[in-house]
């Protein structure tokens, strides 16, 4: 194994080495997170709702696991396909106005089984280089060519297509917002190349469902652009406070996807405890809208302020805040300083960024009261000063 002590004494030397630590919840104070003996500001994790800690959601596990156990016990294609499953995916197309929906065990697994059950050899799926990382190595295990555009530019995207334009299938794959950058793919111009085109169009609404939308469907909807998506996924883990993710689209894909996506086939299905906790949060998601309104003044009042202090932080206007300093050892001490005055958040360095591009990622919560986040930056710009980070 000196090999792989070689290696990771090269990530050591480049500030990249990455460890796992320890976080707990915190009860009675949502938007807070406990490592050690100390309670910090959470200002790094996906709760966007702050349902997470949700009283009704937790009963609903509660009340679940005592009647079904504590897991499913085989593939939904085997004995593991509970009633649950099936109420579950009904309120799912309903919510998102569509034929039929399939839940999955988390988004990693529906992206990546997903794309490589609708292209293989021979096809071509065109993906912003900014994708999530399921979504790569979803194509990677489809076996279909990459074609990889720069960030949400529409010109590259329209000459790799016209380049591919007589392959069997084409496939154009996006966040709607993207996890690092936290700004929006251009969805309209998407939808009218995959019409000239006569690609499919698969949206990924993990950062962006639960947040967008009337009933919180996501970007798509709010924009008015959800029949014009072929594959619409999203995932329970972030606004809905659970864990999961779902695929939702026409009767077809679906039952395509029970029949090819291997992930599906080959899992234990979520417990049962689990899906009631998602059904549950579901209900929330679409009725209390207060939380979206508090999470979207809440992120313009953040990212107004740190941009005001001298800060980068993108272009952006959702709750992904990415606070931009370059270097990865300056991000890292960024954070440990940042903890040290109650704040956590995490430092994000190559290879999930460019190189170059290390930052702190802020994510906020409908958890987070004003006078946190008027606190939380006047510590950050305090912060930046320290390490010339941003200028006086």
């Amino acid at each position: 194994m000196k090999w792989m002590e070689d290696e990771l004494a090269k990530l050591t030397d480049a500030s990249l080495e990455r460890r796992l630590r320890e976080s707990a919840a915190v009860p009675d104070r949502p938007g807070y997170v406990r490592r050690g003996e100390r309670v910090l500001l959470n200002l790094a994790a996906n709760d966007y709702l702050g349902l997470a800690q949700h009283p009704a959601i937790i009963e609903a596990i509660r009340e679940q696991l005592f009647i079904g156990g504590a897991g499913s016990g085989a593939s939904r294609l085997v004995t593991g396909n509970r009633p649950l499953n099936g109420y579950l995916e009904e309120e799912l197309a309903a919510w998102q106005n569509s034929e039929a929906a399939l839940v999955f065990a988390n988004g990693y697994m529906a992206n990546s089984s997903v794309i490589s059950a609708l292209a293989g050899r021979g096809d071509v799926v065109f993906s912003d280089q900014f994708n999530h990382a399921s979504i790569v190595d979803g194509i990677v295990l489809s076996r279909a060519e990459h074609a990889r555009y720069r960030h949400n530019d529409m010109e590259h995207l329209k000459a790799l297509l016209n380049k591919h334009r007589d392959r069997r299938r084409k496939l154009i794959v996006t966040d709607a917002v993207f996890s690092m950058d936290g700004d929006r793919a251009p969805l309209q111009e998407l939808a009218l190349l995959k019409r000239e085109h006569g690609a499919m169009l698969m949206v990924d609404e993990a950062h962006s469902g639960g947040i967008y939308g009337v009933r919180g469907q996501g970007l798509c909807h709010e924009l008015g652009l959800q029949n014009e998506v072929d594959v619409h996924m999203g995932t329970f883990s972030k606004a809905f406070g659970v864990y999961g993710a779902y695929v939702c689209g026409n009767r077809t894909l679906i039952r395509w996807l029970i029949n090819k996506a291997r992930a599906l086939i080959y899992s234990t299905a979520l417990p049962p405890s689990l899906t009631a906790g998602i059904s549950t949060a579901l209900g929330l998601v679409q009725t209390e809208h207060w939380r979206r309104k508090h999470l979207i003044l809440a992120s313009r009042q953040l990212r107004s302020s740190l941009s005001a202090a001298g800060f980068n932080v993108g272009s952006g206007d959702t709750p992904i805040i990415p606070l931009i300093v370059g270097d990865n050892a300056v991000a890292l001490r960024f954070s440990e300083a940042l903890e040290g005055e109650g704040i956590a958040a995490v430092a994000i360095r190559p290879p999930t960024v460019p190189s170059g591009t290390a930052r702190i990622r802020f994510s906020l919560s409908a958890a987070h009261a004003e006078h946190e986040l008027v606190d939380a930056a006047l510590r950050i710009r305090r912060i930046g000063l320290q390490l010339g980070a941003v200028s006086p």
